[in-house]
Protein backbone atom coordinates (compact mmCIF):
# COMPACT_ATOMS: atom_id res chain seq x y z
CA UNK A 1 0.00 0.00 0.00
CA UNK A 2 1.46 3.43 -0.89
CA UNK A 3 2.22 5.73 2.06
CA UNK A 4 -0.52 8.04 3.21
CA UNK A 5 0.07 11.74 2.50
CA UNK A 6 -0.30 12.25 6.24
CA UNK A 7 2.48 9.95 7.45
CA UNK A 8 5.39 11.96 6.04
CA UNK A 9 6.97 8.92 4.39
CA UNK A 10 6.33 10.28 0.91
CA UNK A 11 8.60 13.21 1.75
CA UNK A 12 11.33 11.29 3.58
CA UNK A 13 14.92 11.90 2.49
CA UNK A 14 17.43 9.08 3.02
CA UNK A 15 20.70 10.41 4.47
CA UNK A 16 22.58 7.28 5.55
CA UNK A 17 24.35 6.42 2.29
CA UNK A 18 27.65 5.79 4.09
CA UNK A 19 25.97 2.85 5.83
CA UNK A 20 24.32 1.53 2.68
CA UNK A 21 22.86 2.98 -0.52
CA UNK A 22 19.26 2.33 -1.57
CA UNK A 23 19.16 -0.28 -4.30
CA UNK A 24 19.19 1.31 -7.74
CA UNK A 25 16.37 0.22 -10.06
CA UNK A 26 18.86 -0.83 -12.73
CA UNK A 27 20.68 -3.02 -10.20
CA UNK A 28 17.41 -4.58 -9.04
CA UNK A 29 16.49 -5.38 -12.64
CA UNK A 30 19.90 -6.95 -13.29
CA UNK A 31 19.66 -9.05 -10.12
CA UNK A 32 16.24 -10.36 -11.07
CA UNK A 33 17.44 -11.24 -14.56
CA UNK A 34 20.44 -13.07 -13.12
CA UNK A 35 18.29 -14.91 -10.59
CA UNK A 36 16.11 -16.17 -13.43
CA UNK A 37 19.08 -18.13 -14.84
CA UNK A 38 18.97 -21.72 -13.64
CA UNK A 39 22.52 -22.65 -14.59
CA UNK A 40 25.43 -23.23 -12.25
CA UNK A 41 28.42 -21.24 -13.60
CA UNK A 42 30.61 -24.31 -13.04
CA UNK A 43 28.46 -26.51 -15.29
CA UNK A 44 29.44 -27.08 -18.91
CA UNK A 45 25.94 -27.29 -20.39
CA UNK A 46 24.30 -24.35 -22.14
CA UNK A 47 22.60 -22.90 -19.05
CA UNK A 48 25.81 -23.20 -17.05
CA UNK A 49 27.81 -21.47 -19.78
CA UNK A 50 25.25 -18.67 -19.91
CA UNK A 51 25.53 -18.15 -16.15
CA UNK A 52 29.33 -18.26 -16.39
CA UNK A 53 29.30 -15.62 -19.14
CA UNK A 54 27.15 -13.31 -17.02
CA UNK A 55 29.45 -13.78 -14.03
CA UNK A 56 32.62 -13.15 -16.04
CA UNK A 57 31.12 -10.09 -17.74
CA UNK A 58 30.41 -8.63 -14.30
CA UNK A 59 33.95 -9.47 -13.17
CA UNK A 60 35.43 -7.74 -16.23
CA UNK A 61 33.34 -4.60 -15.73
CA UNK A 62 34.40 -4.29 -12.08
CA UNK A 63 38.05 -4.98 -12.88
CA UNK A 64 38.07 -2.39 -15.66
CA UNK A 65 36.52 0.21 -13.37
CA UNK A 66 39.16 -0.43 -10.69
CA UNK A 67 42.20 -0.78 -12.99
CA UNK A 68 42.62 -4.45 -12.07
CA UNK A 69 43.11 -7.78 -13.80
CA UNK A 70 39.80 -9.71 -14.02
CA UNK A 71 41.64 -12.87 -12.93
CA UNK A 72 42.40 -11.13 -9.64
CA UNK A 73 38.86 -9.88 -9.04
CA UNK A 74 37.42 -12.09 -6.28
CA UNK A 75 33.77 -11.98 -5.27
CA UNK A 76 33.05 -12.14 -1.53
CA UNK A 77 29.97 -11.60 0.63
CA UNK A 78 30.96 -7.99 1.34
CA UNK A 79 33.58 -5.56 2.58
CA UNK A 80 34.34 -7.34 5.84
CA UNK A 81 35.07 -10.66 4.14
CA UNK A 82 37.14 -8.90 1.47
CA UNK A 83 39.30 -7.20 4.10
CA UNK A 84 39.71 -10.39 6.14
CA UNK A 85 40.62 -12.33 3.00
CA UNK A 86 43.36 -9.81 2.21
CA UNK A 87 44.67 -9.89 5.78
CA UNK A 88 44.85 -13.68 5.84
CA UNK A 89 46.21 -13.94 2.31
CA UNK A 90 48.99 -11.38 2.48
CA UNK A 91 49.96 -11.39 6.17
CA UNK A 92 52.15 -14.53 6.31
CA UNK A 93 55.78 -13.48 6.58
CA UNK A 94 54.88 -9.83 7.05
CA UNK A 95 54.32 -7.36 9.85
CA UNK A 96 50.73 -6.02 9.85
CA UNK A 97 50.54 -2.24 10.10
CA UNK A 98 47.02 -0.92 10.68
CA UNK A 99 45.78 2.65 10.94
CA UNK A 100 44.59 3.60 14.40
CA UNK A 101 41.21 4.74 12.99
CA UNK A 102 40.53 1.70 10.78
CA UNK A 103 37.22 -0.15 10.58
CA UNK A 104 36.78 -3.12 12.93
CA UNK A 105 36.80 -5.42 9.89
CA UNK A 106 40.53 -4.69 9.66
CA UNK A 107 41.32 -4.05 13.32
CA UNK A 108 39.89 -7.46 14.30
CA UNK A 109 40.33 -9.37 11.06
CA UNK A 110 43.97 -10.39 11.31
CA UNK A 111 44.93 -14.06 11.56
CA UNK A 112 44.82 -15.49 15.08
CA UNK A 113 48.05 -14.80 16.93
CA UNK A 114 49.19 -12.06 14.55
CA UNK A 115 50.51 -8.95 16.26
CA UNK A 116 49.27 -5.66 14.86
CA UNK A 117 51.40 -2.53 14.82
CA UNK A 118 49.33 0.64 15.01
CA UNK A 119 49.85 3.54 12.64
CA UNK A 120 49.06 6.76 14.47
CA UNK A 121 47.07 9.59 12.90
CA UNK A 122 47.40 13.34 13.26
CA UNK A 123 44.83 15.79 14.63
CA UNK A 124 42.95 15.75 11.31
CA UNK A 125 42.71 11.95 11.30
CA UNK A 126 45.25 11.35 8.54
CA UNK A 127 47.98 8.76 8.97
CA UNK A 128 51.29 10.30 10.04
CA UNK A 129 53.64 9.75 7.13
CA UNK A 130 56.74 10.38 9.24
CA UNK A 131 55.84 7.59 11.65
CA UNK A 132 54.81 5.31 8.78
CA UNK A 133 58.20 5.71 7.13
CA UNK A 134 59.98 5.24 10.43
CA UNK A 135 58.10 1.97 10.97
CA UNK A 136 58.64 0.71 7.41
CA UNK A 137 62.35 1.54 7.53
CA UNK A 138 63.01 -0.28 10.80
CA UNK A 139 66.33 -2.16 10.38
CA UNK A 140 66.16 -5.96 9.98
CA UNK A 141 62.33 -5.97 10.24
CA UNK A 142 60.11 -8.16 8.09
CA UNK A 143 58.36 -6.56 5.11
CA UNK A 144 55.04 -5.01 6.02
CA UNK A 145 51.37 -5.39 5.10
CA UNK A 146 49.95 -1.87 5.41
CA UNK A 147 46.16 -1.63 5.81
CA UNK A 148 44.46 1.75 5.45
CA UNK A 149 40.97 2.83 4.44
CA UNK A 150 40.86 5.33 1.61
CA UNK A 151 37.89 7.19 3.11
CA UNK A 152 36.90 6.91 6.76
CA UNK A 153 33.35 5.66 7.22
CA UNK A 154 32.75 7.81 10.32
CA UNK A 155 34.56 11.07 9.54
CA UNK A 156 35.05 11.12 5.77
CA UNK A 157 38.78 11.78 6.22
CA UNK A 158 40.91 10.82 3.20
CA UNK A 159 44.40 9.51 3.85
CA UNK A 160 47.22 10.82 1.60
CA UNK A 161 47.29 7.52 -0.27
CA UNK A 162 49.65 8.64 -3.05
CA UNK A 163 52.35 9.37 -0.48
CA UNK A 164 51.52 6.20 1.45
CA UNK A 165 51.83 4.14 -1.76
CA UNK A 166 55.22 5.68 -2.56
CA UNK A 167 56.54 4.80 0.90
CA UNK A 168 55.20 1.25 0.62
CA UNK A 169 56.86 0.80 -2.77
CA UNK A 170 60.15 2.17 -1.43
CA UNK A 171 60.25 -0.30 1.46
CA UNK A 172 58.71 -3.34 -0.24
CA UNK A 173 55.43 -3.24 1.68
CA UNK A 174 52.11 -4.60 0.40
CA UNK A 175 49.47 -1.85 0.55
CA UNK A 176 45.91 -3.04 1.11
CA UNK A 177 43.27 -0.37 0.66
CA UNK A 178 39.88 -0.62 2.34
CA UNK A 179 38.02 1.21 -0.44
CA UNK A 180 34.51 0.29 0.72
CA UNK A 181 33.57 3.92 1.38
CA UNK A 182 35.61 5.29 -1.51
CA UNK A 183 34.60 3.41 -4.67
CA UNK A 184 31.87 5.33 -6.47
CA UNK A 185 32.65 8.53 -4.58
CA UNK A 186 36.27 9.21 -5.55
CA UNK A 187 38.51 7.80 -8.28
CA UNK A 188 40.05 4.50 -7.19
CA UNK A 189 42.62 2.54 -9.23
CA UNK A 190 44.44 -0.59 -8.07
CA UNK A 191 47.60 -0.49 -10.18
CA UNK A 192 47.83 3.25 -10.82
CA UNK A 193 47.18 3.93 -7.16
CA UNK A 194 50.03 1.70 -6.02
CA UNK A 195 47.82 -0.79 -4.19
CA UNK A 196 48.57 -4.47 -3.85
CA UNK A 197 44.90 -5.19 -3.09
CA UNK A 198 41.61 -3.39 -2.59
CA UNK A 199 38.32 -4.18 -0.86
CA UNK A 200 35.01 -2.74 -2.04
CA UNK A 201 31.34 -3.55 -1.55
CA UNK A 202 28.41 -3.36 -3.95
CA UNK A 203 25.79 -2.31 -1.39
CA UNK A 204 27.65 0.97 -0.83
CA UNK A 205 26.98 1.74 -4.52
CA UNK A 206 23.32 0.82 -4.56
Amino acid sequence: MPPSPDDGAAHAVYLDANATEPLRPSAATAMLEAAALAGNPSSVHAQGRKARALLEDARAVIARRLDADPLNCVFTSGGTEANVLALHGFAPGRRILVGRTEHDAVRRGAPEGAALEWLEVDASGQVRLDLLEETLARPHALPALVCLMLANNETGVLHPMAEVARLCARYGAHLHGDAVQAVGRIDVALHAGGFGSLACSGHKLG
